[in-house]
């Protein structure tokens, strides 16, 4: 994983409930906590700190991750705003992930392991979108899209009719904008 996300963990915890918080997070999952951008490290070490946050807040690891992609996108839209240039929808940008967003990641740190969205029509007008990841993070990616659509000022709602963390072979996130006719 790369540091960067760690970096963005570390912000939003810090920022919502302190650093003292950060650093509690950190010794109870017997983390040191020394995160460059521009690192790599073992994913484990998030899932221990989401692990530890999760018991900490009370917290389901999978509300925990869509609270974190929700919360993280803002400030990665801040960090890379070329990613939302041109895009004047949540589809539209959704549309790039792998063919801009992914890509320019892995240009930006050539070690990164991003996931891959496939995209097929969904039910009832909506956007099908085919996660697969080995790190099996769809509450992430939920979270990601979520925080995309405030910044494009829809709601959106997600349906996971397939997911690995249930024993199927895929994720699938059906999103419906307020574009496709619900909310």
């Amino acid at each position: 994983m790369k540091g960067v996300i760690f970096n963005l963990l570390e912000q939003l915890v810090t920022d919502s409930r302190g650093e003292e918080e950060w650093d509690d997070l950190l010794d109870a999952a017997g983390l040191d906590g020394v995160y460059t951008s521009l690192g790599s490290y073992p994913d484990e070490q998030l899932v221990a700190l989401l692990m530890t946050a999760g018991d900490r807040w009370d917290l389901p690891v999978q509300d925990l991750l869509r609270w974190f992609g929700r919360n993280a996108l803002p400030v990665l839209a801040s960090y890379y705003p070329t990613f939302f240039e041109g895009h004047r929808t949540l589809t539209s940008f959704l549309a790039t992930i792998n063919d801009v967003v992914h890509a320019e990641v892995v240009k930006l740190y050539p070690e990164a392991v991003v996931p891959t969205f496939g995209f097929e029509p969904g039910p009832e007008g909506s956007l099908r979108l085919v996660y697969t990841s080995a790190r099996r993070l769809c509450g992430l990616a939920e979270g990601f899209i979520e925080g995309a659509a405030t910044r494009f000022a829809e709601t959106v709602t997600i349906d996971q009719p397939e997911c690995m963390l249930r024993g199927d072979s895929r994720c699938v996130l059906d999103c419906r904008t307020g574009d496709a006719g619900t909310g």
